[in-house]
């Protein structure tokens, strides 16, 4: 008894398992966990450390080597990058691609271990070191808080109530402001009063820090009481510092009022600043627990905020910039109908080939199969994103073949007189063990992508889960509810000759005018297979003409304006020029909203979005939300083209958002090597080789123009004579123009730091500098800086150095005007390489003409590095999109090879012969003519996404041809003639 006999014969139960799987489907789909895209771990972690006064250099070499070395310590570095700034070290640490969520936090607390056992070795004034190990969170809900007449502080009072309540709701993990603008007291200190009443600076530092702290007065024992004293004196506002005394050296006792004015204010400069629709405003971004439903947690999120109304102030509003509980949404629908598009046309079909019931019990399986896999998908917790439902739109082919087979088998024998239990029987007994074999195959397509583990691999795994799911579910499915459904529903009528035979299922008009078509074929058999070799020797050369594109654009109706200014730019000045392309943005037709954040980039609010470590106050990212992504193609290239007009010195770049895992420029470049300047010197070649594509964009690298920097030069006989150092100067420098932190204030929960300066007509200019008055150590008498200053020289030097696995390295990127960036960097390459130098026969063991030098001639190999004929010690490495894409396809390479060597296997197993199997794989070269025909005709480039469709393409082959091979063995078995066998 085989399994169709077995599901006829219990077809009570049979019915009962269809039912309760399509009610299941039903409710596991709706309890699914949904996302706009697939979850993968961010393998990142920053090492932020401060070193203040230190140039670039001094950063690099004192802090910034030890930190990587530090993190090269750990077993699980994959790489690691740096780039060394002004006062401060930021260390890129990435983790190799194995380590999933589950064992990352393991391995930054080994990082942590590593980094805190280095903190000893920095320099005095360097560290603490802070490991972030949340740079890869991604904030579903992101939103921001403004209103006219609200100041920050205002603002971030109402965001703090917030936070504290929406903490607690729903699988949200943590909420994180940006675009903060914290207060300060600023206490402005007259260099002439102070001077005319003989108090120092010093005085006034050690009075402030002293007062408005917390001190231990003890306690006193009263009877049996132990009561704690606590004696008056605190400021309960800032105006009462004005009231503080300070002791002159004449022995007076001096109000501070009299020497300073003291004001309330914002820290100067920010560290980042946030603009909504042309305002400022406050952004509020939530983050969900690892496994939580962001769906849930928006929906929850805004039951809470709904709630939490009331009590934020009239006229202060809230601004979506991204929401992805409303993006899967509509994602999601949006992915839904396609696939019930696919489903309808599917079925439209089968009911055209196959008739009416026929195509109807096909589809009824069809849709019991993916309601089936919704149960195991829901069961394993496989979320619902545009990748795992794509994979159900690409299994569809493959999902109904077992069905057609069995459907089609079945008709053929009731039509010739045999009984439904028996043709399921037959049908079933025959095709089990074939279509079980080439399901297994289908699978093994896809199983390589399931064994990757890098990002790409973790984007795209649930294509493989949801394929192998699918699948074997279309076959349990075609072996027992369809026989039994079948035999219900098909009702074939059974035509009789006049010598009362069978008619044959086949001799309708169609069938035999295919049957002579495939009989000339066979026929001329020399002929069709030089027509089928000519065909696949086109599809070769066009192939080499296909462009490549590693993920495709999204669909969301959102992009980027990435703007960067001159270096060493105030960020007050970058939101001068933002407010003007905010101005502009607002009149393009189509933008619905705009959110600009300035001097760094937003908080990761999709997982595809990479967070720019080394954006400083030259930097700003402008998101322009659009009334539909359609809008996006229509302005995409005016407003690129707009505003590099307005602001022909800074670098714009309009982007839009990706499908998959990538970050900065598409065109990248690394150039490595120990002379700074020869580093410089390269990149400049480069950037002018790019800049001369007229498709190319936004061609910048990461080290930026050299800034200017005041260095006043010190008098060294004069200022030793008087105790008079670079510390001292450096720290009166500060006092006058930046602010010394001299304390805090207390003020419920909030601790402002107290900062100590001249007042603005006392730090205008710079020759203000020679008018500080110094107090001698060893004299104490107080001199104009003038004095020991013999001039100030203004210079330049680097405002940041970037390293890459500890070698120094300038990073160039760029990116595609229009076209593909595949197509400008195939133009570049090999100008780059040949300007360059590069070293053919070091790299690839062969003789290399320049003449003949190619953009194949050295290929992109993940993290590798090309070395430079002529400059021993130097190397480059592209990078971008073309590492991102030989990485995946270096990993799938590495794996192809042992599930193709299973799907071998499987075909040689069940055939038991060579021959069959062999005839079967000559076919699968063959699905490259439609491939590069299709891509060609519609002007579609082929890439991962691409890719994936061959390797359906090649498992639907294969299981085709199993069947049909399965099916003329079995007529040959039958002592049929072979011509005729495969004729029928």
């Amino acid at each position: 008894m085989n399994i169709a006999e077995l599901s006829i014969k219990k077809s009570i139960i049979t019915w009962t398992t269809t039912v309760v799987l399509l009610v299941l489907g039903y409710t596991s789909y709706q309890n699914l966990p949904r996302l706009e895209d697939p979850e993968f771990a961010i393998k990142d972690a920053v090492v932020v450390t401060p070193y203040p006064g230190a140039s670039a250099e001094e950063v690099e070499k004192e802090v910034t080597e030890k930190i990587e070395k530090a993190a090269q310590e750990l077993g699980q570095l994959k790489r690691v990058e740096s780039y060394s700034a002004r006062g401060l070290s930021t260390v890129k640490v990435k983790i190799k691609d194995e380590y999933d969520f589950s064992r990352l936090p393991q391995v930054w607390d080994e990082l942590r271990r590593k980094v805190n056992d280095y903190q000893n070795q920095l320099p005095p004034g360097a560290g603490p070191s802070i490991v972030n190990d949340d740079f890869g969170d991604t904030y579903g809900v992101y939103f921001a808080l403004y209103g006219d007449g609200f100041s920050m502080a205002e603002l971030k009072k109402v965001a703090e109530l917030l936070k504290r309540e929406l903490t607690t709701v729903t699988d949200v993990k943590k909420v994180i402001f940006f675009g903060v603008q914290h207060e300060a007291i600023f206490v402005e200190i007259s260099k002439t009063k102070a001077a005319a009443l003989g108090i120092g600076v010093d005085e006034i530092f050690d009075a402030l820090r002293a007062k408005n702290l917390a001190y231990d007065a003890g306690r006193i024992k009263i009877g049996s009481e132990y009561m704690p004293i606590y004696p008056s004196g605190l400021y309960k506002s800032e105006k009462d510092f004005g009231d503080l005394l300070i002791s002159s050296k004449g022995g007076k006792l001096i109000y501070l009022k009299d020497v300073a004015t003291i004001h309330r204010d914002y820290e100067d400069p920010p560290k980042n600043i946030l603009r909504v629709n042309g305002k400022p405003g406050l952004g509020i971004a939530i983050s969900t627990v690892l496994g939580g439903n962001v769906l849930d947690m928006g929906q929850a999120v805004e039951k809470r905020f709904k709630e939490l109304m009331p009590q934020i102030p009239h006229g202060m509003d809230v601004q979506i910039i991204s929401n992805q509980a409303e993006s899967v949404v509509k994602s999601i629908n949006g992915f839904v109908v396609n696939l019930l598009e696919a489903v309808a046309i599917v079925i439209i079909i089968l009911l055209f080939f196959m008739g009416l019931r026929s195509g109807l019990i096909i589809g009824f399986i069809l849709t019991l199969t993916i309601a089936a896999t919704f149960v195991v998908m829901n069961y394993y917790q496989i979320t619902l994103e545009r990748i795992s439902l794509g994979a159900l739109i690409i299994a569809l082919g493959m999902l109904v073949d077992n069905a057609i087979v069995v459907v089609d088998g079945m008709k053929v024998r009731m039509e010739s007189g045999k009984d439904g239990l028996t043709a399921a029987k037959e049908v079933v007994g025959q095709n089990a063990v074939p279509l079980g074999g080439a399901t297994a195959v289908a699978i093994l397509a896809f199983a390589s992508i399931g064994g990757m583990t890098n990002n790409t691999g973790e984007f795209t795994r649930s294509l493989y889960y949801v394929i192998l799911i699918s699948l074997s579910l279309s076959w349990l499915t075609a072996m027992t509810s369809t026989p039994l459904i079948t035999k219900t529903f098909l009702k074939p009528k059974t035509r009789n000759e006049g010598d009362g035979k069978a008619a044959d299922p086949y001799g309708g008009r169609f069938y035999q005018f295919y049957r002579r078509g495939l009989i000339a074929a066979i026929r001329f058999r020399w002929v069709t297979i030089g027509a089928v070799v000519g065909m696949f020797a086109l599809a070769m050369v066009g192939f080499g003409f296909l462009d490549n594109l590693f993920f495709p654009p999204s669909t969301r109706p959102q992009i980027m304006v990435e703007v960067q200014f001159r270096e060493g730019i105030h960020i007050k000045n970058t939101e001068k020029q933002v407010v003007k392309i905010e101005e502009y943005l607002s009149t393009v037709e189509g933008v619905t909203d705009i959110a600009s954040a300035i001097g760094a980039g937003h908080p990761r609010f999709l997982v595809t979005y990479d967070v720019p470590v080394d954006a400083a106050n030259q930097y700003s990212l402008i998101l322009v939300s659009v009334s539909d992504y359609e809008v996006i193609d229509q302005v995409f290239q005016k407003v690129q083209y707009d505003l590099e007009n307005m602001f022909p010195d800074a670098v714009i770049n309009l982007k839009k958002f990706n499908l998959g895992p990538g970050n900065g420029g598409k065109i990248q470049l690394r150039i490595n090597g120990p002379d700074p300047a020869v580093l410089r010197e390269m990149s400049e070649t480069v950037k002018k080789i790019i800049a001369a594509d007229p498709d190319s964009k936004a061609i910048r690298d990461e080290w930026g123009a050299k800034v200017k920097t005041i260095r006043p030069v010190l008098a060294e006989d004069r200022a030793r004579r008087l105790g008079i150092d670079r510390q001292l100067t450096s720290v009166l420098f500060q006092a006058n123009y930046s602010g010394t932190l001299t304390g805090v204030y207390r003020e419920g929960i909030e601790l402002i730091p107290i900062y100590a300066r001249a007042p603005a007509g006392e730090r205008d200019t710079v020759e203000d500098m020679l008018d500080i008055p110094i107090i001698s150590p060893i004299t104490h008498e107080k001199i104009p800086a003038l004095q020991v200053i013999n001039q100030l020289l203004t210079e330049n030097e680097d405002v940041r150095i970037s390293r890459y696995n500890r070698r120094s390295m300038i990073k160039v990127h760029a990116d595609a005007r229009k076209g593909l960036p595949a197509e400008v960097l195939g133009r570049v390459k090999p100008k780059i390489e040949k300007a360059l130098g590069v070293d053919v026969e070091a790299y690839l063991g062969k003789a290399y003409n320049p003449d003949k030098h190619t953009a194949a001639t050295i290929p992109v190999k993940y993290d590798d590095i090309i070395p430079l004929k002529d400059k021993p010690g130097y190397f480059i490495a592209w990078s971008g999109e073309a590492e991102d894409s030989a990485d995946a396809a270096s990993q799938l390479a590495a794996s192809i090879p042992i599930y193709f060597g299973m799907m071998i296997l499987v075909v040689i197993f069940l055939f038991n012969a060579f021959r069959q199997p062999l005839i079967i794989w000559l076919t699968v070269p063959l699905a490259v003519i439609g491939v590069t025909a299709g891509l060609l005709i519609f002007k579609q480039p082929f890439g991962f996404m691409a890719l994936l469709g061959v390797m359906s393409l090649s498992g639907m082959l294969i299981k085709n041809a199993i069947v049909l091979i399965d099916q003329i063995d079995l007529e040959i078995r039958q002592e049929k003639p072979r011509m005729q066998a495969v004729i029928d």
